[in-house]
């Protein structure tokens, strides 16, 4: 119980959002970092502000209600009125970007088949092609649907925790194949005993990602290594190559949707991996940092408070 508070804690602290944890008698419990940075007479332990529950302060109140060992209590979210237009700006930048990622592999897709109907063509060949541009357009939308529901809040992320060793040694072992068809290493290490904050499938996504953007961008002979292991109080969960690497100055934007590297910009990747990565880590109280240089290859580490 006392693990699962600290987690629900540290959950809101650590939220992009205004939001803030109510009693009955409209008292602050908790509230994120932002809620306490944006709103200058918010305290825990003082009741809400006046004006912030009726809209009058410019403040879009979204309530939840819930209860807690027969506690009735309520997560409020505490919406600017800029931040809904700053949504909408995201959401449509987000749309584009799936619109252009699509058109690529369809216009591949189209010119397969328009090849097709040549005379002398090698069919089963081009149906092969057919078949990657396919399945490439299955893989993005499978992780734009993912993502959209890690976002609406329909995958419990942290719910339980996980010893990681055996997950990350099954993904491992599933990806062997086409590590050697990249030329590519794979080495399992960490502590036995340690746990992260998570459900297996989440921490099974997170491997899977890892380790997949190694099998893209390292190049050949490179060495790729998932472990686990207990620092200071936190768990951390790394998947760290031997490859090519990346520029310093792309570290920062690894993490964004669609954002590619140089050399990884005519992948066959749907350039969200490590955005879903950052969002399961953070949804889980964690947090999520880039490492490496051009040459010196890319150590991806995820941190979470230990459970």
């Amino acid at each position: 119980m006392y693990a699962d508070a600290k987690r629900g804690r540290t959950l809101i602290e650590e939220s992009r959002e205004a939001v803030v944890v109510l009693d009955e008698s409209d008292v602050v419990l908790l509230a994120s970092r932002r809620a306490r940075q944006s709103i200058d007479d918010l305290r825990e332990g003082r009741r809400l502000p006046e004006g912030l529950l009726s809209g009058d302060r410019g403040v879009i109140p979204l309530t939840i209600p819930f209860e807690v060992e027969g506690r009735r209590e309520r997560l409020v979210y505490l919406s600017q009125v800029g931040d809904l237009a700053a949504y909408e700006e995201l959401r449509t930048g987000f749309t584009a970007a799936v619109s252009h990622e699509l058109r690529t592999p369809l216009a591949r897709l189209l010119a397969l088949l328009e090849t097709a109907t040549l005379p002398g063509e090698d069919l089963n060949a081009l149906v092969d092609q057919a078949r990657s541009e396919v399945e490439q357009i299955r893989e993005l939308i499978d992780d734009v649907l993912f993502l959209s529901e890690l976002e609406t809040g329909r995958e419990v992320v942290a719910l339980g925790s996980t010893p990681p060793l055996p997950v990350l040694e099954d993904v491992l072992a599933e990806l062997e194949e086409r590590a050697a068809r990249a030329g590519i290493k794979l080495r399992l290490a960490g502590d036995p005993d340690v746990e992260v904050p998570l459900r297996p499938r989440m921490l099974k996504v997170i491997a899977e990602n890892l380790a997949e953007n190694a099998l893209r961008y390292a190049g050949p002979g490179a060495t790729f290594t998932l472990s686990a292991s207990g620092e200071d109080g936190t768990v951390v969960l790394s998947g760290s190559d031997t490859g090519i690497g990346v520029s310093e100055s792309d570290l920062p934007r690894l993490f964004e949707r669609f954002y590619r590297a140089d050399r990884a910009r005519a992948s066959r990747g749907t350039g969200l991996g490590l955005a879903i990565v950052k969002h399961v880590v953070t949804s889980a109280g964690g947090s999520v940092e880039a490492i490496g240089a051009r040459g010196e290859g890319l150590t991806v580490r995820c941190v979470f408070p230990a459970p």
